[in-house]
């Protein structure tokens, strides 16, 4: 294999998705379920029994996050169970549990919303509307569930939901470095790139709080599908009223402590004759460059981008991704690297807790307190130090069972 091949079959290996099996190996052991559910629109779930019942009790509706393609629901099930029993210790209690996935985690939170409408709509229709139910998601499966329910309590149908919860869900949005996004766009040839597959997507759109497209030349914003989302969600209601009770969990501290990432630093620069000194710099506040872009192959191109008004979002206090470390991985073995920043934020803690936006550098870096009336979920939870995003603890997990019907 050339030395070209080589870097193309890694470009094509990297991916950022935020979905809870990412660190399971490819393949794990089928689990066992006592319902398939495969036609759904735009999606499909499983239904596990709990305790010794042989039908639907007490119901607990998980839905998947961000990633590319299709959900695999074994692999779902095994990242929300290990290390952390979550789905047996709900089983064992007599909670069934139904995972929600999708056909495609990277389309629009609009079509994957109508596979948990309808997954919500069959599990009241099998308890003949007796049994209360708890319906949220891990990441953008909070987002995803969240929009479901205001739309069914729109309509006025029933729905018996007496809990909503979410788990490091972006409610004010989710952050992918300025740098990494304008470095999807300029390695171009979207069948070879999934990282820009991801970026480019419908869900990414509507999730990321700053989009940034590299050939409109400007400065990264809001993309017009998230106003066009978020204006959706606020005419139905912005939230579910059935509920008796929304909580949610962040990954990220409260204290105010994010990733180590000094801005203005360098995080992340290829000293390979492809990408020669391309470089990425951590977020700093005002008029910043934030990458160096260059290429040596197929044919010769720089760029330098620049962002303007942003906080220090990159070491915001959060869940994390390893952001920087998956791309080093992948293109080290060619490109040769200098990595010093492998995890960034993702989920600022304000985001996942619904408590403030991200715009303003003092509010994002701000202390969080579980007793402020501003945060739009009834209780939550901030972890007690910083973890990797959709993380599941024994913290946040006890936590949530207490609060789950």
């Amino acid at each position: 294999m050339s030395e070209q091949e080589q870097i193309e079959q890694a470009i094509a290996s990297i991916t950022i998705g935020s979905g809870v099996n990412a660190p399971l190996a490819e393949e794990v052991e089928p689990v066992p379920f006592d319902e398939e559910w495969d036609d759904l629109p735009f999606g499909f779930a499983r239904v596990y029994y709990g305790g010794d019942d042989r039908e639907i009790k007490r119901p607990v509706i998980i839905s998947d996050g961000f990633e590319l393609k299709a959900t695999d629901l074994d692999k779902l099930y095994r990242g929300l169970n290990e290390p952390v029993p979550f789905l047996t210790r709900l089983r064992e209690r007599g909670n069934t549990v139904i995972l929600l996935g999708y056909r495609n985690r990277t389309a629009s939170l609009f079509d994957n919303a109508q596979a948990a409408e309808e997954a919500i709509r069959r599990t009241h229709a099998a308890t003949g509307g007796a049994e209360p139910l708890t319906v949220g998601g891990f990441s953008m499966g909070g987002l995803i569930t969240r929009y479901a329910l205001t739309k069914l309590d729109h309509q006025d149908e029933p729905h018996n939901t007496k809990v909503y919860f979410s788990y490091d869900t972006p409610h004010r949005g989710g952050v992918v470095p300025v740098a990494l996004q304008a470095f999807a766009h300029f390695l171009g040839v979207p069948l070879l790139n999934p990282l820009l597959q991801m970026i480019d997507s419908p869900a990414a759109k509507q999730m990321l709080w700053r989009y940034y497209d590299l050939a409109t030349g400007e400065s990264a914003t809001a993309h017009p599908d998230r106003d066009a989302f978020l204006a959706s969600l606020e005419g139905l209601g912005g939230w579910p009223r059935t509920p008796e009770l929304r909580v949610g969990v962040a990954n990220g501290a409260a204290d105010g402590t994010g990733a180590a990432a000094e801005p203005g630093d360098l995080a992340l620069r290829f000293t390979g004759p492809t990408f020669p000194n391309t470089s990425f710099y951590n977020q700093a506040q005002g008029q910043d460059v934030v990458a160096e872009l260059h290429r040596a192959w197929p044919f010769t191109s720089d760029k330098i981008i620049i962002t303007e008004g942003f906080p220090e979002v990159d070491g915001a206090p959060g869940g994390t991704l390893s952001t920087y470390q998956i791309v080093a991985n992948a293109l080290g073995s060619t490109e040769g690297v200098q990595l010093k920043v492998p995890d960034v934020c993702f989920v600022p803690t304000v985001s996942a807790v619904a408590l403030r936006d991200l715009d303003d550098q003092d509010e994002l870096y701000a202390p969080v307190d579980p007793e402020d009336p501003d945060s739009e979920l009834d209780e939550y939870l901030c972890s007690s130090t910083t973890t990797p995003h959709t993380a599941v603890t024994e913290e946040l997990v006890d936590w949530l069972l207490a609060r789950i019907t």
